[in-house]
């Protein structure tokens, strides 16, 4: 097929997960109020679609994790790559922009780069922790990389491509964080905040044992409360399916301005973004995590940092605990939130820490930040 010139105001936008949905509607939201006239046109999920010009596929309802389960999607990502073929030769955009889900999204930039349309990346995947390789494909498929880590870009300017750390995007939507003091003893009615995950095989794995665990809890702290923080994507009834017949002291909370989960004393979290975002606010936490046996002899092979979660491998140390795989049962994940909720010094030694990445990792306004320079460079003034 031969090249085609864009010519269109209009930009292609690509995101996989719910984290990259989030990221990629606030971008769009900026692209849209730095320049009205253009029209974005999405792949990706519900959060795109309410604020796109055109919506071509739900891939968020659709995305596959791990080393086994995308597998199993091969023959839908082959005909969806053959749609975005067509609607790139058709449509001619101006630009495409992907959003993390490297497995996905490296073939949009092919097909990008293939027909001439120049091609940005938008929240890069950390490559350091594993497949390092990624970087240079990205380099050679990518005009511009918008990195959330400040390490991150020499990562890729060593490799000659042209990034930028402009802040990390999660500072644009956490509010500051709030100071919940140290309730004191274990009468107190502690706020336990529950984030078993947004992907439907986390969700499966760690709902039911982190309820669990905060029954377990309140065997110490008779008046805990918890509060499972559940992904739009899943009803409550799917929940409570999961957790089994009782759930006392439990509420299911859906939000999207972090009000509740700031006022949560401690936080028992499925490794990725959300452990992020919990150090932003503030919130003591451990991280969890359980997967597939195949995708975790896998993921032990290539991954290359000591630990799973954000904060721990941010700060270079363990700053949380990690209970992986048959590490993570009730008792051992109770037996922690309470040596933390019980001790002041503990407490507030592990706030203190979490609160310092937040200082490490730039100023809010990213997005809008990103959307100027993405406008200014895809549609120059003459």
């Amino acid at each position: 097929m031969a090249h085609i010139i864009p010519n269109s105001k209009n930009i292609l936008i690509v995101a996989g997960d719910i984290s990259g949905d989030v990221h990629a509607s606030n971008l769009i939201t900026q692209l849209k109020a730095c320049a009205p006239d253009i029209t974005i046109t999405a792949i990706g999920g519900e959060r795109m679609k309410a604020v796109s010009d055109k919506f071509l596929y739900n891939l968020v309802a659709k995305g596959a994790t791990g080393f086994v389960e995308p597998f199993k999607k091969i023959p839908m990502w082959f005909r969806l790559m053959d749609m975005i073929k067509a609607y790139i030769s058709e449509k001619s955009p101006a630009a495409v922009i992907t959003v993390d889900f490297y497995g996905f999204n490296h073939q949009v930039l092919n097909i990008a780069k293939s027909l001439n349309i120049p091609a940005y990346y938008y929240v890069c995947p950390q490559v350091w922790a594993s497949r390092k390789y990624r970087a240079k494909a990205i380099v050679k498929l990518a005009k511009k990389m918008f990195v959330i880590f400040p390490f991150e870009k020499k990562i890729y300017t060593d490799l000659g491509g042209d990034a930028l750390f402009l802040g990390n995007p999660l500072l644009d939507k956490i509010p500051a964080p709030k100071n919940n003091p140290f309730r004191g003893d274990n009468t107190k009615e502690w706020k336990i905040g529950l984030l078993p995950g947004s992907r439907p095989s986390e969700i499966k794995k760690h709902t039911k044992l982190f309820y669990q665990a905060f029954k377990e809890i309140r065997r110490s702290f008779p008046n805990a409360k918890a509060y499972m923080f559940a992904v739009p994507e899943v009803s409550d009834e799917k929940l409570f399916e999961l957790i089994g017949p009782r759930h006392d002291g439990l509420e299911i909370v859906r939000e999207n301005d972090y009000a509740k989960r700031s006022e949560m004393d401690f936080v028992i979290t499925c490794s990725g973004t959300a452990t992020l975002e919990n150090a932003l606010l503030g919130l003591p936490m451990l991280v969890v995590y359980k997967t597939g046996w195949i995708t975790y002899q896998v993921a032990k092979m290539i991954i290359q940092v000591p630990y799973i979660s954000l904060v721990n491998i941010l700060s270079r140390k363990g700053v949380v605990k990690e209970f992986i795989q048959k590490d993570a049962n009730a008792k051992a994940i109770a037996q922690e939130t309470c040596r933390i909720i019980g001790s002041e010094s503990n407490y507030n030694d592990m706030r203190a820490q979490l609160l310092k990445l937040r200082s490490e990792l730039g100023e809010p306004g990213v997005a809008k930040r990103a959307a100027e320079i993405l406008i200014g460079e895809v549609f120059p003034k003459e």
